[in-house]
Parts: C-alpha cells; structure tokens; sequence
C-alpha cells in the first residue's frame, strides 16, 4: 500500500521509517525551509533514526498526497487548521484515509483535532487518530509497545490496524473517538505537572497526580460526550509512562525545566493544551483542579511549589 506521512519532525520521521518496516511504499513529507527537512535531506537521518533507502522524501504537499491511500498528518496540534485548509485545496483528497497523530486540543476554541480537521475538510472524509504510548528512541532498539487507533468507523479502524499492526506496535481498537483523543492531549498536561513535581524534588506526588488526574479527565470526557472509562485505557493512563516518568518526554522536560527557571527549546503540546481546558472547564462546568494549578503556574505566574503544594494537600474530602 502506497502511505504518506506529511510532517517531518521526531514522530512524524518515525512514523515513516515504520510503515516502510512493515512493508508500504511510503514518502516523507516536509516543509522545503524546514530545519528537520534540511537535515534530512542532506544526510537521510536525524538523532533517533536513518532512512531507508527506498523512503522517498518530498517537499511537494500535492505529490505526496495524490501518491498515498493512506495519510499520516504529523505536525504541531495548533498549526492543524491552517494546514488541513491547505490540504483541502488539493485535488482528489476525497476515498483517502486520513489519520492525526498528534496530541493535543486547539488552543483557541477548545476543540479536539478530529474536529478541527472535519470542519475544515469536509465531514464525507475518512478520518482515524492513532494515539498512545511509545517513544522514538525505545521503537528504534525494537522495545515493542501498544498503541490505539481510533475513528467513527470500525470498518476504517479496522483496515488500518490491518496495515500497520507489528510485532513492534500492537494497535487496539478505539470505539471512543472523544475519550482517546481527549485522553492523548491531557496526559501532555499530566506530563508538565509530573515535571514540576521532578524539579521540585516533590517525585512521591506522582502516584497522587495519576490517580487524581484521571480522575478528573474522566469527568471533563463524560460531560463532553464521551466514555469516562476511556481515560483508563491505553490512549491516556497507559500513556503516562511515557510521559510521565520518561527522561524523554517533551512535556515532562518543559515541566522540569520551567520550575528550575531554565529554557526549554522543544515543543511541549500541553502548553496550549493547558489553555484549552481552561476554557473547557468554564463550557462544561467541571472542576479541574490539577489542570487549573498548571494553567495558573504557567500563565499567572502563581508560585509552582505553592500553588501544588495546595493542590495535594487541599482539605479533608472523600476520595470518591
């Protein structure tokens, strides 16, 4: 089968070398000024990864979809509705399969990628996310691991587990589109506050921030329409050992590295995530205690030690 993953950053580069390894003829895309698109351009690889000989790269948008039955979008979460709009200008996008391999909410309005993507596309499209944990550098050493894709369709779900299952990534079925996708962006916030915790030498609370974060996502996804035992699942409590405990999550490091007052480079996508839920919790009238403490961290400059402090230590209540 002919696949396209159009993105070139860490995962979207992995995302290419891996459905090459399980058997499709795949093209890279990336932006022609981008700095990952450069490098591998010039060398064929970056920090975690070579390319194979027969991945071709492509800086051409309108190739590298007309080329593929299958479409992996990898990019930043708040870059996706410009980027789908330019997609929808292209011809013959229609009968292909989109899948969203990124993790967040768009920061603006709130809304989960699935959605962002359908509005600006077109709702007769087919649509999937792939989520859950795994990182880069555990896939390249063949350490395996389980991940979710997920759509509205289980005939789609279904063709694209068939294509991409491996003994290095075993997929389950999604059946709730609203659970994962919100279950993926909030565990990128879980990951700022674990970080916190880390740099405040506070690691004990992270058992309390697990069982207190999952809780409260859980009520957000069932106010939002979707099943609260999702949370529970692969796509966000299963993805906390990545992005909690992991030196290499992103979120974790940016959570780390704000409390210590050093600069963090990369992306963290839970940083507009953060911003969302904000605006969520106000929509849909629910506590979110946690995700409050790191918007307020983040945003108003409340003290991080402080204000966790309080949110683990708040008055005497039943815990269910």
């Amino acid at each position: 089968m002919n696949i396209s993953v159009l993105g070139c950053g860490r995962w979207g580069t992995f995302l290419a070398w891996y459905a090459n390894k399980v058997g499709h003829n795949v093209i890279l895309w990336g932006r022609e000024n981008s700095k990952n698109y450069i490098g591998l351009k010039e060398t064929r690889k970056n920090d975690y990864l070579s390319l194979p000989e027969d991945l071709e790269l492509s800086n051409s948008l309108e190739k590298s979809v007309s080329f593929a039955e299958i479409i992996i979008i990898s990019i930043s979460a708040q870059e996706l509705r410009s980027f789908a709009n330019q997609l929808k200008s292209l011809n013959g996008i229609q009968g292909k399969t989109f899948i969203l391999c990124m993790k967040g909410l768009e920061a603006t309005s709130g809304k989960r990628l699935s959605q962002v993507f359908g509005e600006e596309v077109g709702k007769n499209i087919n649509l999937a996310v792939w989520v859950g944990p795994g990182h880069v550098q555990d896939f390249v050493k063949h350490i395996p691991n389980c991940m979710v894709i997920g759509s509205e369709n289980i005939e789609i779900t279904k063709k694209i587990v068939q294509e991409l299952n491996s003994d290095l990534i075993r997929f389950y079925y999604g059946q709730d589109l609203i659970g994962n996708e919100l279950g993926a962006a909030t565990k990128n916030v879980m990951g700022i506050a674990a970080g916190m915790l880390d740099g405040l030498n506070y690691r004990s609370l992270k058992g309390s921030l697990m069982a207190r974060g999952t809780r409260e996502i859980s009520r957000l996804v069932r106010a939002m329409g979707g099943n609260d035992i999702t949370i529970y699942g692969l796509s966000h409590l299963g993805d906390y050992e990545a992005t909690l405990f992991s030196v290499h999550s992103h979120n974790r490091k940016f959570g780390q590295a704000f409390v210590e007052g050093e600069r963090f480079g990369k992306l963290a996508e839970g940083v507009a995530t953060v911003k969302a839920l904000r605006d969520l919790s106000i929509q849909y009238d629910i506590e979110l205690p946690i995700c409050n403490a790191i918007y307020e961290i983040i945003f108003e400059n409340k003290n991080a030690k402080e204000t966790l402090e309080d949110l683990f230590l708040r008055p005497v209540k039943f815990e269910f």
